[in-house]
């Protein structure tokens, strides 16, 4: 698996995407509208291949009759980092060796894009969500590779909980930005800008 990005949720798309833009000094872009979850994004382009999005509820979107992902149903509060999203290869195989709580692989598209992602029935992944979502891409042209650089790198990713270890272990992920604590629940990301170092938490 490999990091591929990560998600900034708000009560509003307008409020996840000013809490970044305020704490990063850069400008979001246009992304899109997940009609099978009723959400929309807007996207920004890290370097090494990685991304952020914004995400919230969309108002305009029809009633659902199942919850949506990263737990956006139950969502309250100031924009924050609430999720993380790593691409498999193989995401069945990946499935398998995680087990149920990591969700069943759905189906999607946005424009040319499509894809299908892990998501567990009601939306909230293990870990109080620290767990990370599991991604695996149907095009070769993913938006990693797409979104044009912002200037913005991440440099450490870092979660904290409880069950910090049992996640490190089963995650298994080799990336040495990624970085797990034994904590109180929270996620921060330290991206390097062309303002100096920020944080995203």
């Amino acid at each position: 698996m490999q990091f591929d990005h990560f998600a900034i949720a708000g009560e509003t798309l307008e409020a996840a995407v000013a809490y970044v833009e305020d704490a990063l000094g850069v400008s979001l872009l246009p992304g899109g509208k997940h009609a099978h979850f009723g959400t929309h994004n807007q996207l920004l382009g890290l370097a090494d291949g990685l991304y952020l999005e914004a995400i919230a509820i969309d108002p305009k979107a029809a009633p659902l009759g199942y919850l949506r992902w990263f737990d956006l149903d139950r969502f309250a509060g100031e924009p924050r980092l609430t999720n993380w999203i790593c691409r498999s290869d193989d995401l069945a195989q990946d499935l398998t060796r995680l087990g149920a709580g990591a969700g069943q692989p759905v189906a999607l598209t946005r424009g040319a894009l499509a894809w299908r992602m892990a998501v567990p029935e009601d939306g909230i992944l293990p870990c109080d969500g620290c767990f990370p979502a599991l991604i695996q891409w149907d095009v070769t042209d993913i938006p990693g590779d797409l979104l044009p650089t912002s200037g913005c790198r991440l440099t450490r990713f870092e979660i904290a909980h409880p069950e910090a270890d049992w996640l490190r272990e089963v995650v298994d992920l080799e990336d040495e930005r990624v970085v797990f604590v034994r904590g109180a629940r929270e996620m921060r990301a330290t991206i390097e800008t062309p303002h100096g170092l920020r944080v995203l938490s």
